[in-house]
């Protein structure tokens, strides 16, 4: 497991180094070998990657996919137009914003090298936000039990939020990320040392290996939440606190293992790009090279295969020397009447998530472990609602929020600033550059009935990029890192919330969901954030995502030595790919990883010689 996590093969040679080559350069010359005829199932970026790989070295591909009109799985851009042909989802017609995959961390080679071959525009993506200099600021708001504060400012004094959740003295001055650092610094020590500029630098192989390895052995069937209790001695008040600030409430119960993975990532050292146009272009450049072999609005129901080295007492493919692999398919009746078709091939490549295979009948029955890896591999929910507005207001200073309040109302700025404005829902949308006709009344409504009941008005955030925290069911709060040209508007990510706290956004519909989450928006900046609201939103629950079945796999305690050994493994002419298969469950550079692996696989006729 610790190999597979470092990427390294049973020698502890690295192998990203060669799936670079394969990506850039394409699959190995075949001596001997004839071509094969393969099926791929889905079109994520897993599925768009292994059938361009293979077609490129002269198998005949096709690829299979449930959902109508729409490649790249989890990667998805709410957009005009695109190869899916999607209708304008903002009131602006220039404005798009992400539903899945929108930050592209610097250290994943296989997604940067990906993304300069296919000649993708890519800027940075600021997790910190930045100053109009483009210097980090960390001026956005942490707003928790009843208390808001500028990041800086909590960074520097931490004691009034740390009170409030009633920490122990000694850890009143002390950040919840400092604290979180702290306790996991000690496990980094196994595999990395703390260089003399106080950046942490990888042990060489395969003492790195040695070094996950004794991490995973002790602590592989530990939750989160036991790591910093039982292990790092944290009361459950410093466990809250840092579970609120540090976005681990919703993780606690799972594995430590992959929070403590995702921790040494999803931080402020870490570099993150966008891709100009959206994350979705990525999918797009992927289709246009293998569009005549990607058949849409095909879901997989059924797969057969034969495995001859396999016993069975199916006599029926004895001695066969045609395909190995049959599929059946069904459409959806989107444009008519619903169609089977079936397919074959001498190979096949699974994709999709395990939480859809369960719903795909396999015959003969794969392994037990396999089969058990299918059935019990634990996937989360994430859901994001996205508000538009028609100005930036988060990059307003007061003199901006000022002269645009004015041009509704010469006294409406201070009215907001006493606690005097109205509270009836009127000046929703009433900045003369909100577009009439979107905001339902249905919206004015649930915003009317739910509206904040706080009238403090904090000063104007001015900000670009970054993102801030509460408590609420908002969550987390994300703003665009860069303007969309010809537009003075924008698309916030007004919740990004996981696990529990996203199903609790699931049960309301889009009327009472998007005003919602203006209301959790102005808990945090202030009520005034209402004039420049749109009426337009858009929404994207994973979970309920009839081709996703979830965010990604993020794993229990002891999944990551139970289930994870077995899940790419092939089963006969079954081969298995998909960022599930991979130590980097919902990153784009996990799908790249297994496709190579798989496409590997397939194009010489064998397993890889991958960690024991």
């Amino acid at each position: 497991m610790a190999r597979a996590l470092l990427v390294v093969d049973d020698q502890d040679r690295p192998l990203v180094p060669h799936y670079e080559r394969v990506l850039k350069e394409g699959l190995p010359a075949r001596r001997t070998a004839a071509p094969k005829k393969v099926l791929v199932v889905g079109a994520g970026p897993a599925g768009l990657v292994t059938a361009l790989l293979l077609k490129r070295a002269g198998h005949q591909v096709t690829v299979l996919e449930a959902n109508g009109n729409r490649a790249g799985g989890r990667i998805k851009t709410f957009r005009r137009g695109g190869h899916e042909e999607a209708a304008q989802p903002f009131a602006d017609p220039r404005q798009y914003a992400e539903a899945g995959a929108m930050r592209l961390p610097g250290s994943h080679p296989l997604v940067m090298g990906l993304i300069d071959q296919l000649n993708l525009k890519k800027r940075r993506f600021h997790y910190v936000d930045v100053d109009g200099d483009g210097r980090p600021a960390n001026r956005t708001w942490i707003y928790v039990n009843g208390i808001r504060m500028r990041r800086e400012e909590y960074a520097r004094a931490p004691r009034r939020i740390n009170r409030s959740f009633g920490v122990p003295r000694a850890r009143w001055d002390t950040p919840a990320a400092a604290i979180l650092r702290s306790v996991l610094d000690p496990v980094r020590d196994e595999f990395s040392t703390l260089g003399a500029d106080g950046k942490r630098v990888d042990k060489p192989l395969p003492e790195r290996v040695r070094g996950w390895a004794r991490v995973i052995q002790r602590f592989g069937d530990w939750s989160m939440f036991r790591f910093l209790t039982e292990h790092a001695g944290l009361d459950e008040r410093t466990v809250d606190l840092i579970g609120t600030l540090e976005n681990l409430t919703s993780r606690l119960p799972l594995s430590f293992i992959h929070s403590f993975i995702g921790s040494s990532l999803i931080s402020p050292d870490t570099a993150f790009w966008e891709l100009e146009g959206g994350t979705a272009v990525l999918p797009d450049a992927l289709l246009a090279q293998v569009r005549d072999e990607v058949r849409f609005d095909r879901r997989v129901t059924r797969i057969e295969y034969h495995d001859p080295d396999r016993p069975s007492s199916d006599t029926r493919h004895v001695g066969r020397t045609g395909p190995q692999v049959w599929v059946d398919t069904v459409s959806e009746g989107r444009d008519g009447p619903v169609v089977r078709e079936q397919f074959t091939a001498d190979a096949a490549v699974v994709t999709v998530p395990f939480s859809g295979l369960r719903h795909v009948q396999i015959s003969p029955l794969m392994s037990y472990r396999k089969r058990r890896a299918v059935t019990e591999l634990h996937y989360d929910s994430a859901t994001k609602v996205l508000l538009e507005f028609s100005h930036r207001w988060w990059e307003f200073t007061e003199a901006d929020w000022k002269r645009e309040l004015g041009r509704i109302d010469p006294k409406l700025y201070d009215a907001y600033r006493t606690g005097r404005a109205p509270v009836d829902g009127s000046m929703l949308g009433a900045h003369p550059s909100v577009p009439a006709g979107h905001i339902t009344p249905g919206q004015r409504t649930h915003y009317a009935a739910n509206r904040a009941v706080s009238r403090e008005q904090p000063e104007a955030t001015h900000v670009v990029g970054g993102g801030s925290v509460s408590d609420s069911a908002n969550r987390f709060m994300y703003h665009p890192s860069h303007p969309v040209p010809g537009s003075s508007g924008g698309v916030m990510l007004a919740s990004y919330s996981w696990a529990d706290d996203a199903l609790r956004w699931d049960s309301l519909d889009d009327e009472a969901r998007y005003p919602h989450a203006l209301c959790g928006l102005q808990q945090v900046y202030g009520q005034r954030v209402e004039v420049f609201y749109t009426g337009a939103g858009r929404t994207q629950s994973w979970l309920r995502d009839p081709y996703a079945y979830g965010e990604a796999s993020v794993l229990l305690p002891g999944q990551h030595t139970e289930l994870l050994p077995s899940i790419p493994e092939p089963e006969g002419p079954m081969h298995f790919a998909g960022d599930h298969t991979s130590l980097k469950p919902a990153w784009i550079e996990g799908a790249l990883e297994s496709a190579v692996r798989a496409a590997l696989e397939v194009h010489t006729s064998r397993p890889l010689r991958r960690p024991a």
